[in-house]
């Protein structure tokens, strides 16, 4: 019995001491100035893509029932896929369960998703300039996000790619839909984007130890 609990212990000591090392280093690596440089400027460019969401819909979106920031927008889950809408990855704050190179990925993913869905319905739009200005905000942020990727990998890997989207449009009402919808989705992916990254931050802790 001895023996086996010895063996446990030394199993988990190992683990430990395997771990130990990446979670430091990443640790380092969050906390260099050349990451958190790049952190403030993604979180500059989230906020000012949240900050446009509101205007960019009223601007591109004239059915009077479709409105940003109601209870109702639930009941478009069906009309989405048929549309061909897909979800926005889920996003979580970096922890031992979701790592940072995760986080960082799927904020390229989600965010890519979203400026292919502008892309492919602007078009169709009657006013599309703050459409298209969203757009040129959402790519200078993924060129940031990348570059934290990058940082972050272990390895050289191939980054995330856009996503391929091809929206299924037969009406007006349906591309009021999917711009509608993909703004819907944007801010709450944006807003759970903004959230990681203000977790990322140590400006924020030298702010609170002063």
């Amino acid at each position: 019995m001895n023996i086996l609990i010895v063996f446990v212990l030394h199993c988990s000591m190992a683990t430990l001491a395997r771990s130990a090392p990446l979670q430091s280093e990443m640790g380092a690596l969050v906390e260099g100035t050349q990451f958190q440089e790049i952190v403030l400027r993604s979180r500059s460019l989230i906020e000012k893509i949240l900050l446009s969401i509101p205007d960019t819909h009223k601007e591109c979106i004239h059915v009077e029932t479709l409105k940003l920031n109601s209870s109702e927008n639930a009941n478009f889950v069906t009309m989405a896929s048929t549309i061909g809408i897909p979800a926005a990855p889920v996003l979580k704050v970096v922890s031992e369960n979701f790592s940072l190179e995760t986080g960082l990925r799927r904020m390229s993913e989600g965010l890519q998703l979203h400026r292919a869905l502008l892309r492919s319905v602007s078009p169709r739009l009657e006013q599309k300039d703050r459409v298209i200005g969203l757009q040129a905000d959402i790519r200078d942020l993924v060129v940031q996000i990348n570059k934290m990727l990058k940082m972050a990998q272990a390895e050289a890997v191939v980054l995330p790619s856009p996503t391929p989207v091809a929206l299924r449009l037969p009406g007006e009402y349906e591309v009021q839909v999917a711009a509608h919808l993909t703004l819907v989705q944007l801010q709450a992916f944006g807003q759970d984007t903004m959230r990681c990254l203000r977790d990322l931050d140590r400006s924020n802790d030298e702010e609170t130890q002063s």
